[in-house]
C-alpha cells in the first residue's frame, strides 16, 4: 500500500520539479536583463566609420535611464514637462522599465520553456501548429509594440494634452505615471496583435469551424470593445479605440485567412464523413 502511494506521488513530484526548474530558468533570464538595465549603459563608438554600440558599467546613466530619456524626447509634446513629485520616483520608474524590459527580452525563453512543458501532452498535429506560430507570434508582438509607439502613444498623449493647452494650463506629467502608462500600452498592443494567431490555432486544431468567426462577428466585436475598455490604462476612451481599431482589422484579416486556407479542408472532411 505504501509502495502504491509512493508510485502515485512520484509522477506528481517530477511534474512539480520540472515546473520549478523551468520557472527558475525564466526567473534567471529576467533577473539578468533587469541587472543589465540597472547597472550598464550603452554608448556608440565610431570605429573606422562603423558605429558600434558598447556596453559599459554606469548605474546612474543606465539603460533604463536612457530608455526613459528616449521616450520623453520622442513621445511627450514640447510643452509638457516630465517631473517627479517625491524623492525616489525617478528610481522607481527606472526599476519598472528594467522589469518590463526583462519580461520582454525573456519572452523567447518563456515561450520555449512553456512549450517544452506543454508540447509532450499534445497530439502531433497540435505540436506542429504550436511550433509553427512561434516566429509569427514574435513578429506580431514587435509589430504591435512598434505601431503603438509610433502612432498610438504620441497621438493619444498629444490629444489629451491639447485640452490643457486650450485652457492655458501648464502641462506636467509625473514620471511614474508616464512610464507605467506608456509601457503598459506597449505590452497591451503587443499581445493584442496575437489575435490572428489565436483565430488560426483554434481553427487549425478544429476547436471551432472557419465560419464560426464570421457568424459570431457581432458578438466578438462587442467582446473586443469591452476588452479594450477594460485593458486600456486611461479612462478617456481615446486610447481604447486606438487599441480596438487594429484588433478589429486583425480579426477581419484572420477571419479571411482561415476561411481561405482552412475552409476547404473542413469541407473535404465533412464530405468524407
Amino acid at each position: 500500500m505504501g509502495n502504491n502511494v509512493t508510485d502515485g506521488e512520484k509522477p506528481l513530484s517530477k511534474l512539480l520539479q520540472e515546473i520549478r526548474r523551468r520557472i527558475i530558468r525564466i526567473s534567471i533570464s529576467v533577473i539578468i536583463v533587469i541587472s543589465i538595465c540597472m547597472t550598464m549603459s550603452i554608448t556608440i563608438y565610431n570605429f573606422g566609420g562603423y558605429k558600434i554600440p558598447i556596453l559599459y558599467p554606469d548605474s546612474i546613466h543606465n539603460i533604463s535611464n536612457q530608455i526613459i530619456s528616449f521616450m520623453k524626447d520622442t513621445l511627450l509634446p514640447k510643452s509638457v514637462v516630465l517631473i517627479q513629485v517625491t524623492p525616489g520616483q525617478a528610481f522607481s520608474a527606472q526599476i519598472f522599465v528594467a522589469i518590463i524590459m526583462g519580461l520582454i527580452v525573456s519572452l523567447p525563453i518563456m515561450f520555449r520553456e512553456i512549450l517544452a512543458f506543454v508540447v509532450p501532452a499534445l497530439h502531433s498535429q497540435e505540436r506542429r501548429v504550436i511550433k509553427n506560430i512561434m516566429f509569427p507570434a514574435m513578429i506580431l508582438f514587435v509589430a504591435g509594440c512598434f505601431f503603438s509607439y509610433c502612432f498610438v502613444l504620441p497621438y493619444t498623449i498629444e490629444f489629451l494634452y491639447k485640452y490643457g493647452q486650450s485652457m492655458d494650463v501648464a502641462s506636467f506629467f509625473e514620471i511614474t505615471q508616464f512610464i507605467s502608462f506608456s509601457m503598459m500600452l506597449l505590452l497591451i498592443s503587443g499581445f493584442s496583435y496575437q489575435f490572428p494567431l489565436l483565430i488560426w490555432v483554434l481553427t487549425k486544431t478544429k476547436v471551432v469551424k472557419p465560419r464560426f468567426w464570421r457568424k459570431n462577428m457581432r458578438y466578438i466585436i462587442i467582446i473586443l470593445v469591452l476588452f479594450g475598455a477594460f485593458i486600456t490604462p486611461d479612462g478617456s476612451g481615446v486610447t481604447m479605440w486606438f487599441v480596438i481599431g487594429p484588433m478589429l482589422l486583425l480579426y477581419i484579416i484572420g477571419t479571411l485567412v482561415v476561411e481561405l486556407r482552412l475552409g476547404s479542408s473542413f469541407s473535404e472532411n465533412t464530405m468524407i464523413s
